[in-house]
């Protein structure tokens, strides 16, 4: 499972090979993608046929990955805690830098919040109808800062993090699921406890922020990890893209990438793979999948060269990114899980 600096690294890079190797299937259906890629095994350039990421170089990362740099370094200036006016100037600036050459969009709820803030709306309000899987896909770095021995401080970090664009309980619910995963990923506790305290983070995050209607994200992800824990590798598609969803709501997404982590807890790789193949927002879940999957094992759970193509297209600076990151832990970040608040059920 390796050592802590691993494991934050697995978390970051994870989130970015998710990413991309989703980044030519997004928003296809699933019939399209199995036509396109009949064995996806590796990074594909962006199909023509995509609206989103046609002509895109295989390897490239999408606004998952991008969002998550952004968070990260407003989390170093902030010692761990995020400025809801920063982000909110870093979303805007990133945005219109992606827009001008045609290669990336805001989310409808980070696009409805940021213009909201442009017009003069106060940040503590313009997230208030937010229930995106955005909020979700760009945490990870909130669970490699902060320790999970403190449940209500991680889901204060969490919340802190989703108030600009995503301050609904829907959305900081799964927000809060992810990053609690990777908090414990990231501090070494096996993988069941980790799962068992996202579903505790789902459930303390969707009693704050605005009231959204929307299924239950802590019970959803139990189930999803529940109906696929025994399925084999074609059918796990088959029950995650049928029943669970492949959609931009965080119900959907969220329990989606759960499934596919806990399905796959030593193979971060393979989970990715399935995500990318579904279709859907497989960008996304893919992101959310290897993110947590990679906070479980570390790194060296991914191929080498994967991690050195993401680095090569891309130039992100995984490595640095963790290490700035790690030491904003807290000191409830011990690997106990028995600490106050933390004791999964």
């Amino acid at each position: 499972m390796g050592t802590t600096e691993d494991r934050a690294l697995g978390a970051m890079a994870g989130l970015a090979i998710g990413d991309a190797l989703g980044m030519p299937t997004q928003m296809l259906p699933r019939a399209a993608v199995a036509r396109l890629f009949p064995a996806l095994s590796w990074f594909e350039d962006g199909p023509a046929e995509n609206r989103i990421s046609a002509g895109w170089q295989a390897g490239r990362v999408t606004d998952d990955t991008e969002q998550a740099l952004i968070l990260a370094r407003l989390l170093v200036d902030g010692r761990g805690h995020t400025d809801p006016h920063g982000l909110a100037a870093e979303l805007a600036s990133w945005a219109r830098h992606a827009e001008q050459d045609g290669s990336e969009q805001l989310g409808p709820s980070s696009r409805r919040a940021i213009e909201g803030v442009m017009a003069g709306i106060p940040v503590e309000k313009a997230g208030c109808r937010g229930t995106t899987d955005g909020a979700a896909m760009r945490i990870a770095p909130v669970g490699i800062a902060t320790g999970p021995n403190d449940l209500a401080v991680l889901v204060d970090r969490v919340e802190e993090a989703c108030l600009v664009t995503h301050h609904t309980g829907v959305a900081i619910a799964g927000a809060a699921a992810v990053a609690a995963a990777v908090s414990a990923g990231v501090a070494g506790w096996p993988q069941e406890e980790s799962l068992g305290l996202a579903i505790r983070a789902a459930e303390m995050g969707a009693g704050r922020g605005h009231y959204a209607a929307g299924a239950d994200v802590a019970r959803r992800i139990a189930w999803a990890a529940g109906l696929v824990r025994d399925a084999s590798g074609e059918k796990v598609a088959d029950l995650v893209a049928g029943l669970v969803g492949t959609g931009v709501a965080t119900e959907q997404a969220v329990p989606a990438a759960f499934a596919l982590a806990g399905r796959w807890p030593a193979d971060p790789w393979q989970a990715c793979l399935t995500a990318a193949s579904l279709g859907g927002d497989a960008d996304t879940i893919a992101a959310i999948a290897g993110a947590v999957g990679g906070s479980w094992t570390g790194v060296s759970a991914f191929p080498e060269a994967a991690l050195a193509t993401i680095e090569e297209v891309n130039r992100l600076g995984l490595a640095g990114v963790a290490q700035r990151l790690l030491p904003l832990r807290t000191a409830h970040g011990a690997a106990d899980p028995r600490a106050r608040g933390a004791a999964p059920e």
